[in-house]
């Protein structure tokens, strides 16, 4: 029995092995806190040195309870601290070695000035090379993908953090039969909600006190929420099934 990084407990199942479990379990584990995470992203965090599990004779990946809480915190830190991985690297180290160190931040700079996190959270950035190791993806794809406009560069040429998670989920699809040329509508629909928000919002962003732009972004990401939980609920009552 473990504690599972949701806080729930684990019990032994067919799929552990002394208390091993394999990839696959370990994304069913992780996806009731993170229901983004894939396979391709844990390959990606333990090829960047953030967990090492164990390996089979075979060449099967085995994972301790230990790599599963490891990368808990991982994702975790990511998506709420928007923390590059080598930061959180460094972090995860410096506290198994039993050094007590406060939650690192990052500050963006504009301009030569460093922007404090009020002013907007740090995102982390990957580069192109990375982006294609994390989802196993070839260079053609890619182009393909950000013809779209499913996949879109910053403009130094690096990604965010979502690129990876579309990118990722562009994939999950792709399983499916559902090929990018398909999302299409997707994306022209997501650009249309994000015009919505961003209309509500403008006043405030363009306003001179800082507590009111910081507000702004604030309400933009109660607002992307409440639009995400429509577009679900609008898509599950369209094909009449209910989601866990």
């Amino acid at each position: 029995m473990f504690r599972t990084p949701s806080g729930g407990v684990g019990h032994g199942t067919a799929a552990m092995d002394n208390g091993l479990m394999s990839i696959g379990t370990v994304l069913n584990l992780l996806r009731d806190e993170f229901p983004e995470v894939t396979i391709s992203k844990i390959r990606f965090l333990e090829s960047e040195g953030l967990i090492e599990p164990q390996r089979t004779p075979s060449g099967y990946r085995k994972f301790s309870p230990g790599d599963v809480e490891r990368l808990g915190h991982v994702l975790r830190m990511q998506r709420d601290h928007y923390l590059p991985l080598k930061v959180i690297r460094e972090h995860l180290d410096a506290v198994e070695r039993g050094e007590a160190l406060p939650l690192p931040s990052v500050g963006r700079q504009r301009d030569g000035e460093v922007l404090c996190e009020s002013e907007g959270p740090t995102v982390a950035r990957i580069g192109r090379a990375e982006l294609l190791a994390a989802v196993e993806i070839g260079e053609q794809e890619l182009e393909e993908w950000e013809s779209y406009g499913l996949i879109t560069p910053l403009p130094e040429g690096v990604y965010d953090a979502e690129a990876v998670t579309v990118a990722g989920l562009v994939v999950e699809l792709g399983r499916f039969g559902i090929e990018p040329r398909h999302l299409r509508a997707v994306k022209a629909a997501a650009d249309r909600e994000a015009g919505l928000v961003d209309q509500v919002v403008a006043p405030l962003r363009r306003h001179r006190n800082p507590q009111t732009r910081a507000h702004a972004e604030a309400q933009t990401k109660e607002l992307a929420g409440l639009a995400v939980k429509l577009h679900a609920a609008l898509v599950q009552s369209a094909l009449g099934v209910r989601l866990p």
